[in-house]
């Protein structure tokens, strides 16, 4: 960044107040601190729009008034700025209470599968990984055109995925009306929450960044969770049953929400994950029968 767009001048501009110090903790994300006392985090984003996308995503995560959310100061074409969460903890009282805060959360709601966040644009990210936000009234139909088949094709075509696996992962798709489980209404969702992007506090909450905010599936977010390991996971499913109970089976639909985010890392990440998604695809069809 230039001298006059650096994390410290952006961060005074968006809050209004005097910068007495930065910490680096990336390339990407600067603590900054305020002479009131406060520290921010500004994140630096060079993909067009995804510094946009990130901020209209927490606010309307923020809305929900469920789980916490670090609040939105400012944002631009290339920087957004937020609160710090101070860390503390993992506890399973916490865990419990955002597992009750994120099943409010989903029943806040989305206009459509695929809807964006208001002021959110169409073409969003996950991650690293561009995501597009187009409405559909059909969750299989629209889970399987908008965010398994095009991240498949994009590995098949890189490679990563071989013919015979994309036909398995095809099957899936042509079979998602009847894997689906019971029709839900669209879900207010993080959209990419993995245990990186949960932050347990200080003050005994856990907060959320980094979303990939859409409308969605309720149990995306939860097969999101269980894909690469939570503290207190148990603790958090326990409490999010608590306020809204999952339908029979849900644990035998995880691998099917989870091709997506597999697909993606695939596609970002090379063979690996291309080799877990096949297996997920594998297991669902295996389960349906």
């Amino acid at each position: 960044m230039s001298p006059t767009s650096s994390p410290s001048s952006v961060a005074a501009r968006f809050t209004g107040r005097a910068v007495t110090g930065e910490r680096p903790l990336s390339g990407a994300l600067t603590e900054v601190a305020l002479d009131d006392g406060r520290t921010v985090v500004v994140k630096v984003q060079e993909a067009p729009g995804a510094a946009r996308a990130e901020a209209a995503g927490l606010r309307w995560l923020a809305d929900a008034g469920t789980v916490r959310i670090p609040a939105v100061h400012g944002v631009d074409e290339r920087a957004l700025v937020t609160d710090r969460v101070a860390p503390g903890p993992a506890s399973a009282g916490a865990a419990e209470r955002f597992g009750r805060d994120l099943a409010g959360l989903h029943a806040a709601g989305a206009p459509a599968f695929g809807a964006a966040p208001p002021g959110g644009p169409e073409e969003a990210y996950i991650g690293l990984a561009p995501m597009r936000n187009v409405p559909g009234d059909d969750w299989p139909r629209w889970y399987a055109a908008h965010r398994v088949l095009p991240y498949l094709r994009r590995a098949v075509d890189a490679g990563t995925v071989r013919t015979a696996e994309a036909a398995d992962v095809e099957r899936v798709c042509e079979r998602l009306p009847e894997l689906a489980g019971p029709a839900r209404p669209p879900a207010r969702l993080h959209g990419d929450l993995w245990n990186g992007n949960v932050l347990w506090g200080a003050d005994g909450q856990v907060h959320l960044i980094d979303p990939a905010a859409h409308g969605g599936h309720r149990e995306s977010d939860l097969a999101m969770l269980r894909l690469f390991g939570c503290p207190h996971l148990d603790r958090i499913l326990a409490g999010y049953q608590e306020v809204a109970p999952l339908a029979d089976g849900w644990t035998g639909r995880v691998g099917v929400h989870q091709l997506f985010p597999l697909l993606v890392h695939a596609v970002l990440f090379g063979r690996g994950f291309a080799e877990q998604a096949v297996a997920a695809a594998r297991s669902a069809l295996r389960q349906a029968g």
